[in-house]
């Protein structure tokens, strides 16, 4: 699990590219300190696992599903990546929980300036759409990000100097891909009020009233 809070910025060193597989080697300093094989590292908010590394560089291996969902095959040497490693039980959760498991990948359409903030607009499917709120919480090449307004196919998110400087997205452009995580608990409410709906009989005390009494 991971925070949604990049730790740094790597830079891809080099991209082995298999049929539908690639193999990916990144650059980095405070994200191998602790590091042993077979550990979880979030790339561009992708859950990746390290295969090999050293000093100051790590490989993971991207299987064809990761490849087919996420924008990491379109990355290539010199490009910049988030990077964080999983969170550890104690440490604080200054973001969301994360999954590191991209849902789908969505566009910048537009970024403006207000004031001291980013103003990014991402457009995004429908089936993605569905589980965003305004105030909600998305992650956004594996940025934990506040959503400020959305609609059928598009949303904001505001990036503060902090997040524009320390991530890639603050050095993106109009067009660019980016990989998108929902929150979690939308999918599971959504899945469990559909199982109560299709199954009448089940036993449940989870309801829209109760989600909605207890601040939903």
């Amino acid at each position: 699990m991971f925070t949604g809070l990049v730790e740094e910025m790597g830079k891809v060193k080099d991209i082995a590219r298999g049929a539908k597989s690639i193999r990916i080697t990144i650059t980095a300093s405070k994200v191998l300190e602790g590091t042993v094989l077979g550990d979880s590292i979030a790339v561009n908010g992708t859950c990746l696992t390290v295969v090999a590394y050293g000093t100051d560089w790590f490989t993971a291996d991207v299987m064809p599903e990761t490849v087919n969902r996420t924008v990491l095959a379109g990355l290539k040497a010199g490009d910049e990546v988030n990077l964080e490693r999983t969170l550890r039980v104690g440490d604080r959760l200054g973001g969301h929980i994360v999954s590191g498991h991209i849902d789908d990948t969505g566009k910048i359409s537009e970024k403006q300036i207000n004031d001291i903030a980013v103003i990014v607009k991402i457009s995004a499917t429908p089936e993605i759409l569905r589980y965003i709120i305004q105030k909600g919480s998305i992650a956004v090449d594996g940025i934990s990000l506040t959503v400020v307004d959305c609609a059928q196919d598009w949303f904001t998110v505001s990036l503060i100097p902090h997040s524009a400087e320390m991530t890639t997205l603050g050095r993106k452009k109009v067009g660019d891909a980016v990989n998108l995580e929902v929150d979690m608990i939308g999918k599971y409410v959504e899945k469990l009020l559909g199982l109560k709906a299709s199954q009448p009989n089940v036993k449940s005390d989870l309801s829209l009233a109760f989600l909605r009494e207890h601040g939903f």
